[in-house]
């Protein structure tokens, strides 16, 4: 069975029986108000409908409705270890059902059950290969006999199991709605015979992908405040959850996600032109591109920080996996082969293609432009295993995913900090958001992107310059900085003169050329004035002042100014990974009376 059959089915089954069918809504958490958590994107098909889980009211034209259903888009990294083995992906889809304080247990069961083995209007599996957990039972809740009594109706006690919360709980962050569920799992291997196992030979027979898990009926009885249970729900809801993907595994009779219609173009292009063997690597570049244009689709841009920081992550692994399995110069071509699958379903690719080929080519020319250099100050290293502090400089300075990190040190025997390199990443992330809300509101258009900050760190060098040039008559009035050029805006009378504009071009590029330390100084608003460091205009600053200052002390700086950062740690760095970039006015014009703008890249 197609894989589009299998969600045009399921879908058709449950509008049948009152639900009205919904579009999924995008990869991206919407709710910033922590009402469902702060997850970065949607993990599971439940997420997007928190609110109404909890109570609210799902209108459509004005009418309250109690019973949906869709094929939810999905993004999970928690198992990104287990990509490229049978049944694990980082995007999914996942069906669903849902009753919003409307029908419970009794009904949710006996639907799944019907959808699974029904011929007519299900997918017809064999009843005999199926096998159920069910929750045993903790602090938070009782065993769930009423779920154990009635599967009993429909399959055998002993291809039924109770097991713990870690299996047989679910919960989608600290905050919302959770509960009991009740797994269903299907015996791929078709070598049980349809005979009972006991329970240690059933988790062997799960853990060796021998019963592979296909649907997921969730009981959301209770709520969840700061990861602790706050109470009971007044309106118990019911989440059904069902991998596409892993229902097209079984329906389709291979045993890999990988071999489905929804995976198998992508692998077979990869065949082509790729090394032999080395299977899981294949398999990883698949799943990465596949999420990296659903990503990039629902307005995801690669960057150091949040939802950017896992597209690059993923992309980067699929750059490393392509290289490794000789694939590298076609991983573009991936998209057009993703489109077409889901031209159908998710037209928005096909109508999209161009802009996300040209959006990884991009993040690809990034990458190999810095994972040289990268390398090579990974074999200065003289550590005998990788600090997290290492490890993140490697990360934040040359673009190095902490799995090529891994990867590298794993090579020489060495292992990595990572629980060191993520709090570094925490850091980083908890001052970049600083940053960019105490002084870059509006004027940069991402502070997490590296070009971004190499773009402004040159306007200090520029602003300084033009003192130099034009005399002190100039400040600053404003500033536009994105990852392609900058935008300077300052005060002059009249228009430059070529000579001018490369007079200021060479003092720029001979202080790249210098290398300069880039440094931060914190000091008291008095003392702070006191130092002739230039204000940004409008700005208004508190009792402590963060001065940045380029050169070898605050005395003898080039350049210094209030700013709250982020910057570079050397002007070397804006000559590029390769030290060949130069900084270029293309443009001057007046803007206002007396206010002339400057427009500069790197080249």
């Amino acid at each position: 069975m197609h894989s589009s059959e299998i969600r045009e089915r399921f879908l058709k089954f449950f509008k049948k029986r009152g639900h009205t069918v919904i579009p999924s809504a995008s990869l991206i958490t919407s709710d910033e108000k922590g009402i469902t958590n702060p997850t970065l994107f949607n993990t599971a098909g439940m997420q997007p409908l928190i609110p109404y889980l909890l109570g609210q009211p799902y209108l459509i034209d004005g009418h309250e409705t109690k019973r949906l259903a869709n094929a939810q888009k999905c993004l999970r990294m928690v198992d990104i270890d287990d990509v490229g083995d049978k049944t694990h992906a980082t995007f999914f889809e996942m069906l669903g059902n849902w009753s919003l304080g409307d029908y419970f247990k009794k009904e949710a069961i006996e639907w799944s059950y019907e959808f699974i083995t029904s011929k007519e209007e299900g997918l017809g599996l064999d009843p005999s290969r199926l096998y159920v957990t069910v929750f045993e039972g903790d602090e938070n809740a009782s065993k769930d006999m009423g779920v154990f009594e009635i599967w009993r109706k429909y399959i055998p006690e002993n291809h039924i199991y109770f097991m713990g919360a870690k299996s047989n709980w679910w919960e989608a962050g600290e905050n919302g709605p959770c509960g009991p569920d009740t797994e269903m799992f299907y015996d791929v291997s078709n070598t049980y015979g349809g005979k009972g196992l006991m329970k240690e030979q059933f988790i062997e027979a799960d853990a060796k992908r021998e019963v592979v898990e296909i649907w997921n009926d969730v009981f959301l009885q209770y709520e969840k405040k700061n990861n602790k249970i706050i109470g009971k729900l007044s309106k118990p809801s019911v989440d059904t959850g069902a991998g596409l993907e892993r229902l097209a595994m079984v329906m389709q009779g291979v045993d890999n996600i990988y071999d489905t219609d929804l995976l198998k173009p992508v692998m077979e292009r990869i065949n082509q032109d790729s090394t032999g063997g080395l299977v899981k690597e294949k398999r990883i570049v698949a799943d990465h591109i596949r999420s990296t244009v659903f990503l990039i689709v629902d307005g995801v841009i690669p960057s150091n920080t949040d939802r950017g920081y896992i597209l690059r992550r993923l992309l980067r692994r699929a750059v490393r996996y392509s290289q490794i399995i000789d694939f590298g110069s076609h991983l573009f071509e991936l998209v057009d082969y993703i489109s077409q699958t889901y031209i159908n379903i998710y037209p928005e690719i096909q109508k999209k293609k161009n802009s996300i080929r040209e959006e990884i080519n991009k993040e690809i020319d990034r990458f190999n432009k810095t994972i040289g250099i990268g390398i090579k100050e990974f074999n200065k290293l003289s550590e005998k295993d990788i600090s997290g502090v290492s490890a993140f400089m490697l990360f934040s300075s040359y673009g190095l995913p902490i799995d090529m990190i891994i990867e590298l040190a794993q090579s020489k025997g060495l292992n990595v900090d990572v629980k060191e390199f993520e709090d570094e990443f925490k850091k980083h992330q908890e001052l970049s958001r600083a940053g960019a809300e105490k002084k870059f509101k509006g004027g940069l258009a991402d502070v997490n992107d590296e070009m971004v900050v190499r773009y402004h760190t040159a306007t200090h060098l520029l602003h300084q310059a033009l003192h130099d040039v034009l005399g002190e008559n100039v400040v600053q009035k404003g500033s536009n900085i994105t990852p392609e050029r900058l935008r300077f805006d300052f005060t002059h009378g009249t228009k430059m003169t070529d000579e001018e504009k490369k007079k200021v071009e060479e003092i720029v590029n001979e202080k790249i050329s210098a290398a300069l330390s880039v440094n931060k100084i914190i000091m008291p608003r008095d003392e702070a004035e006191k130092t002739g460091a230039k204000h940004s205009f409008g700005e208004k600053y508190g009792d402590e002042i963060s001065i940045y200052y380029i050169g070898e002390s605050l005395e003898k700086a080039y350049s210094k100014e209030f700013c709250g950062g982020p910057h570079i740690s050397n002007t070397k760095e804006l000559a590029g990974p390769e030290g060949k970039w130069t900084f270029k006015i293309v443009r001057e014009e007046a803007v206002a009376r007396g206010i002339r703008r400057i427009k500069a890249v790197f080249n």
